[in-house]
């Protein structure tokens, strides 16, 4: 045998394990304390997440007659039946219609709230809890208060009495009952997004400010050259959010109009949960549910590819 030969063969042969090697390693127990750690995402993740989406899936290609306990499998029926419903577009105008308006409303009070709160000023720590006491709020309760306030007698039409104006039943009327239900979502959620902006602005450095004034720029351009750049990435994440909690919005529009007048507030979730639990329509209504999935997947990772060109990173 060679040298070359003796030298292969000794690496490629395994060391003996040793008997007396006790197997808790400490590798072996930062493996296990990893594994604890993420165990109750995981089992959350697979729970609520994996098993709902492959129920949802699986009732999608069959008629569930839950009176009878009878499952039908049908194929692919309720996905055609997307193309044949009468309704569908109209839903899907209103979710059009009420997401566009809980983004742009939320997004650009939020951030404006955020700009008039991060100064010093007596006062704006009261101001500001004002702003965020919405959230804590239980949405149905929030929700009822706003149904009696809008109604042809409630308090807006009152207040709107006495500058002389005579006030609609907001909640009758399809455009203003959209106007009605976007409004009370957008003044209950703003504060989330307030909060957020408002640590994205303290963490600007003031000394990108004071360089900025020095040079002359005005307020305008600084905003626009200085702080937006910097809080884009939070602006992405407010972007994301809203627009997810925008077409998962259920509680505000089941409580305030029930989808009415016809079909002017009915969302695509609220449509979910009418062919589902109201018209038992299982089948269909797990198809529309994997349509939303899919709209909000697709919107996600959209703005997600989008983060490369609008989304500043200091490094």
């Amino acid at each position: 045998m060679t040298a070359v030969e003796t030298v292969v063969e000794s690496r490629g042969a395994q060391a003996p394990r040793d008997p007396h090697r006790p197997f808790w390693t400490t590798r072996r127990r930062d493996q296990l304390t990893g594994y604890l750690f993420i165990a109750p995402q995981l089992v959350g993740v697979v729970l609520f997440v994996l098993v709902p989406v492959g129920l949802g899936i699986w009732y999608s290609l069959n008629e569930w007659n839950i009176f009878r306990g009878e499952l039908t499998f049908v194929g692919g029926d309720n996905y055609a039946a997307l193309f044949s419903d009468p309704q569908l577009p109209a839903v899907l105008g209103a979710t059009a219609i009420f997401s566009i308006g809980i983004v742009v409303l939320n997004i650009a009070l939020g951030l404006g709230l955020a700009v008039l709160l991060n100064r010093r000023f007596r006062g704006v720590t009261f101001f500001r809890t004002v702003f965020f006491s919405p959230v804590v709020v239980s949405v149905v309760a929030w929700t009822l208060v706003w149904g009696f306030l809008l109604q042809d007698n409630g308090g807006i039409n009152a207040l709107l009495a006495v500058f002389g104006i005579d006030g609609p039943n907001w909640l009758l009327s399809g455009d203003t009952a959209m106007i009605s239900v976007i409004v009370t979502q957008v003044i209950r959620s703003v504060g989330v997004n307030m909060v957020l902006f408002l640590a994205a602005l303290q963490g600007v450095p003031s000394e990108l400010y004071e360089a900025a004034r020095i040079d002359g720029a005005g307020s305008g351009r600084i905003f626009f050259r200085i702080t937006l750049p910097l809080i884009s990435p939070t602006l992405m994440l407010t972007a994301v959010i809203t627009i997810v909690g925008a077409l998962q919005a259920f509680a505000n529009v089941a409580v305030l109009t029930g989808g009415g007048p016809g079909l002017s507030t009915t969302v695509l979730v609220y449509y979910v949960f009418q062919q589902a639990f109201e018209f038992n329509d299982i089948g269909y209504g797990s198809t529309l549910a994997l349509m939303l999935l899919t709209f909000v997947m697709l919107l996600t990772l959209l703005q997600w590819q989008l983060r490369r060109k609008w989304v500043f990173y200091e490094d």
